[in-house]
C-alpha cells in the first residue's frame, strides 16, 4: 500500500509533466485559432458571410477537434505506443517488429517522415507570420505595418530562433509550459467574453449544422473543409512527444485546459462574427472576412495579445523544430537516412539534441516560404496537405499494429480503423483541392525526401551486394590464421562491420599490408533495434570464435545515440583503459557506373549522400586518435 507522501509525490510529478506537455505537445495546435476559423470562413465568403455559414463552419471546426483529436489521437493512438514512444516512425518500428519487415511498412514510414518535414517548414512560417500580422489590427500601429515590415519582423524572429538552436533550449524550455498555460487561459477568457454577446453560437455543437453546410455548399464546402482542418494541425505531436511526458499527462492537459480553451476561443470568434453580422445588416452592408481572433480581443489588451501570440508561436515553432531533430535521429537509426552529425545540447535530457544540417535546411525552407507567399492566408493552403497526409499514414500503420501486434482479427481491425481512415481521407481529399493555391509545397518537399530515401536504401543494398561478392568467411579466416599465425602485437583491435559472418575489409587490409594481428580481435556489429531504448543487460553480446577472435554486437534503440567506446569498456569485456584498444573502420570509396546497380544520375546522388554522411568515428563517439581507416573501392 502506497504512503500518502508517495501519492503526493506522484501527483506532483504528474502535474509537472502535464505542465510540460501543455508547453511542448500543444504549442502547435494551440496557435491554430490565429488563422483556422478565419481561413475556413473566408473560403465560403464569396458573396458575403451569412449566419448559416458562421454556424456551419464553426460546427465543422468543433467536431474536427472532437473526432480527430479527442477520439482518434487522445483516446486511441496514445495507446499504440512503442515502449512509451509514439509518432509515425515509432509506429513503423512496431509494425516492422510485428510483421518481420514488410516493404510497405518502410514505404509508409518514409512517406510519413517526409510529410512531417513539410509540416516542420510550414509551421514556423505560418504561425509566426499570423501572430505578427495581429499588429495590423491595432489602430495606433496599423498605418506603419506594411506587408514588407510584417515580413521583416517575422523573418527576424525566425532567424533568431534557428540561430539559438545550437546552444540548446533546455533552460528556455522550462518557460514553455507556464507561457502556454497563460496563452490558453487568455484565449479561452477572450472567447468567453464574446460568447455572452451572441449565446446562440452554442448551437454550433449540433452536428446537423455541419452536415447542412456541406450539403448546401457542394464543391465550396470541400474547400472550406480543407481550411477547417487547420484547427487540428499539430495533433501528430500528441503521440510524437509521448515518450517525454507519458500518456496520462498528455490526456490531462487536453481535457483540463487545452480543449476547453480552444473550444471557448472558436465559439468566441463565431459569436463575434455573428455580432458583426448583425451590425453589418443593420447598416445595409455585407459582412466580409476579417481577422476574427485579434478583432474580438478588446483594443486595450490587443497589443498584449499580439505579444503573447508571438511567444506562443515561437514555442510552437520550437516544438516542431525539436520534433524534426528527433525524427531525423530515429530515421538514421532505422536506416532511412545517412548518418548526420547529432549533438547533445543537455547533460540532463537525452532528448535535447541538435542536428546542424536539418536546422539550416529548415531555416532555408521557412525563408523561401515567407518570401514566396508573403502572408499567412496565402500560406495556409500549403499546411493541410502535409498534416492530413501524415495522418493517413499514421492510421494505416496503426491498422497493421492492431492487426499483427495486438492480434486482432483482420475484419475487426478493419472495421475499427475504417471510420478513422475515412475521416482522414475526406480531409486529405478536401486539402488536395488546394494544390494549386500552395498545397504543392509540402507535396514537392515530401516527394524529394522520399526520392532521397529510396536512392539511399537501394544504394545501400547494391553496395552490400557488391561487397558480398568478395566476402571471406570470418570463421574460415580464423581457422587459417590459427594454423599460420602472422606477427602478433599487444592490445585489442575492434573491427566495425555490418556483416558479422564476413571478415571485415579493414581486417583483411590490415593483414595484407601491415602483416600483423592484435592479441585480441573483436568483430563488432552495431545493431539498431525497433525499440526506443535498450537496457544495459541487452546492450552487448559477445560470442567467441577462437582464442584470437570473437563476435560482438552492440544494440541501440532508435531514440539513443551510440557510444561504442564507453559501452565496450563498461562491459568489462575489453581493457578498462581506452588507450589499449584500436578501432578499425572500413571506408568504402564509391564510383558511379553506367553498368552496375542504380541509374547513373541516382549513382551521383547516392555517392553524394554517402560522402557527406557523418564520419562514423564521430557518429559512434570513437576517439579520433584510436581510429585506423582502411578502404576499398566499390562501383554502384
Amino acid at each position: 500500500m502506497s504512503s500518502p507522501a508517495s501519492g503526493q509525490s506522484a501527483r506532483i510529478k504528474t502535474g509537472a509533466l502535464t505542465l510540460g506537455a501543455i508547453g511542448v505537445v500543444y504549442g502547435d495546435i494551440g496557435t491554430s485559432p490565429l488563422y483556422a476559423f478565419r481561413e475556413a470562413l473566408a473560403q465560403s465568403a464569396a458573396g458575403g458571410i451569412v449566419r448559416a455559414e458562421i454556424l456551419g463552419v464553426l460546427s465543422l471546426a468543433l467536431w474536427a477537434l472532437i473526432l480527430v483529436v479527442t477520439i482518434k489521437y487522445i483516446l486511441f493512438l496514445t495507446r499504440t505506443d512503442n515502449a512509451g514512444e509514439g509518432g509515425v516512425l515509432s509506429l513503423m518500428a512496431l509494425a516492422r517488429r510485428a510483421t518481420g519487415g514488410w516493404t510497405i511498412i518502410t514505404v509508409l514510414g518514409a512517406l510519413g517522415a517526409a510529410l512531417f518535414y513539410g509540416d516542420a517548414i510550414i509551421t514556423p512560417a505560418l504561425s509566426v507570420l499570423s501572430a505578427v500580422e495581429g499588429l495590423k489590427t491595432i489602430d495606433g500601429i496599423a498605418p506603419w505595418m506594411s506587408e514588407a515590415r510584417i515580413i521583416t519582423i517575422a523573418v527576424g524572429i525566425l532567424i533568431g530562433l534557428f540561430a539559438i538552436q545550437s546552444f540548446g533550449t533546455a533552460s528556455v524550455s522550462r518557460l514553455f509550459g507556464p507561457v502556454c498555460v497563460v496563452w490558453f487561459l487568455a484565449i479561452g477568457s477572450v472567447g468567453l467574453m464574446n460568447i455572452a454577446a451572441a449565446p446562440e453560437i452554442l448551437l454550433a455543437f449540433n452536428p446537423l449544422y455541419a452536415v447542412a453546410f456541406m450539403l448546401e455548399h457542394g464543391l465550396i464546402g470541400l474547400f472550406v473543409l480543407g481550411a477547417v482542418f487547420l484547427t487540428v494541425t499539430g495533433a501528430e505531436a500528441l503521440t510524437a512527444d509521448m515518450g517525454h511526458f507519458g500518456r496520462l499527462p498528455i490526456q490531462l492537459g487536453w481535457f483540463l485546459l487545452v480543449f476547453p480553451s480552444l473550444t471557448l476561443n472558436y465559439l468566441g470568434q463565431g459569436a463575434f462574427a455573428l455580432d458583426s453580422l448583425t451590425a453589418a445588416q443593420a447598416s445595409g452592408r455585407a459582412l466580409a472576412s476579417a481577422d476574427w481572433f485579434f478583432l474580438m480581443t478588446p483594443e486595450s489588451i490587443r497589443l498584449l495579445m499580439v505579444a503573447l501570440a508571438t511567444m506562443a508561436t515561437i514555442i510552437a515553432s520550437q516544438t516542431v523544430i525539436t520534433g524534426a531533430y528527433s525524427l531525423t535521429q530515429q530515421a538514421i537509426s532505422l536506416g532511412l537516412f545517412p548518418r548526420m552529425k547529432i549533438r547533445q545540447t543537455s547533460e540532463d535530457h537525452s532528448g535535447q539534441i541538435y542536428v546542424p544540417v536539418i536546422n539550416w535546411l529548415l531555416l532555408a525552407g521557412v525563408m523561401i516560404l515567407i518570401l514566396q507567399f508573403r502572408n499567412s492566408s496565402a500560406m495556409a493552403a500549403a499546411y493541410g496537405i502535409a498534416v492530413t497526409g501524415t495522418m493517413v499514414v499514421t492510421t494505416c500503420l496503426a491498422f497493421i499494429v492492431i492487426w499483427k501486434l495486438w492480434q486482432w482479427r483482420p475484419l475487426f481491425a478493419a472495421l475499427f480503423i475504417a471510420p478513422f481512415l475515412l475521416l482522414d481521407i475526406i480531409f486529405f481529399g478536401a486539402n488536395i483541392l488546394r494544390v494549386i493555391e500552395g498545397g504543392w509545397v509540402p507535396l514537392l518537399i515530401a516527394a524529394g525526401i522520399c526520392l532521397l530515401v529510396r536512392i539511399w536504401l537501394k544504394g545501400r543494398v547494391i553496395m552490400a551486394e557488391q561487397l558480398h561478392r568478395d566476402r571471406v568467411s570470418l570463421d574460415e579466416l580464423a581457422v587459417t590464421l590459427a594454423a599460420r599465425p602472422p606477427h602478433r602485437i599487444e592490445g585489442t583491435a575492434v573491427f566495425l562491420t555490418a556483416d558479422p559472418d564476413a571478415a571485415p575489409v579493414a581486417l583483411l587490409h590490415n593483414l595484407k599490408h601491415n602483416r600483423v594481428l592484435h592479441q585480441r580481435n573483436i568483430v563488432l556489429t552495431v545493431s539498431n533495434a525497433t525499440k526506443p531504448r535498450i537496457s544495459d543487460a541487452e546492450r552487448l553480446t559477445i560470442a567467441p570464435i577462437d582464442a584470437n577472435f570473437c563476435r560482438a554486437t552492440l544494440r541501440y534503440g532508435y531514440m539513443e545515440s551510440p557510444d561504442i567506446p564507453s559501452d565496450l569498456h563498461r562491459s568489462g569485456e575489453v581493457p578498462a583503459r581506452p588507450g589499449g584498444t584500436s578501432f578499425f573502420v572500413g571506408r568504402h570509396m564509391l564510383s558511379a557506373s553506367h553498368d552496375v546497380g542504380l541509374p547513373f544520375w541516382q549513382d551521383v546522388i547516392f555517392i553524394f549522400l554517402q560522402r557527406n554522411a557523418s564520419d562514423p568515428t564521430a557518429f559512434f563517439q570513437i576517439p579520433p586518435n584510436r581510429v585506423v581507416e582502411l578502404g576499398t573501392r566499390v562501383e554502384v
